[in-house]
């Protein structure tokens, strides 16, 4: 399992390069290791910055399994925004309320390189939102309203 990197690690706030090499053995070891680290954790996903990679890949929790996501990109979401409840593996014990597009597409290339599309709606979408942030250095933090933290 990858160790999560933790608010405030350097890291969390940059923005990540895109990956032009898809046949990369490491690049192509960590779909599977992040997946892992992530349905370990109980998360619906998890970004590259997050276990201390800058590059633009996530993974999420998907009712086929997992899925991966190499550089996306929202081409279009909807102009219904709602207010959602949203914790982060990086930011432990925290949660907030952070304000998403209701339905997104995202266009993405998967572990071969080919583009694909996916539309999003609902918590599957505010997942995508929440990954993609991680990969400009954004933080649900800097989005929320009524921060909490819970004492374990």
């Amino acid at each position: 399992m990858l160790q999560i990197l933790t608010n405030p690690n350097p890291i969390l706030r940059q923005k990540s390069v895109l990956v032009a090499d898809f046949t990369n053995e490491e690049v192509q070891k960590l779909v599977p290791e992040m997946a892992e680290t992530m349905l370990k954790k109980d998360g619906l996903g998890l970004a590259a910055p997050q276990i201390g990679k800058n590059i633009r890949l996530i993974v999420v929790s998907h009712k086929d399994g997992v899925l991966a996501l190499f550089n996306p990109k929202i081409i279009k979401k909807s102009w219904f925004k709602e207010w959602g409840e949203e914790g982060c593996l990086s930011l432990p014990d925290k949660y907030g309320e952070v304000k998403r597009h209701k339905n997104i597409t995202v266009k993405f290339d998967d572990t071969t390189g080919k583009s694909e599309c996916l539309e999003a709606k609902g918590l599957l979408a505010r997942v995508i939102q929440h990954e993609i942030d991680h990969l400009d250095g954004v933080l649900f933090i800097d989005k929320a309203r009524k921060i909490v933290n819970i004492d374990k």
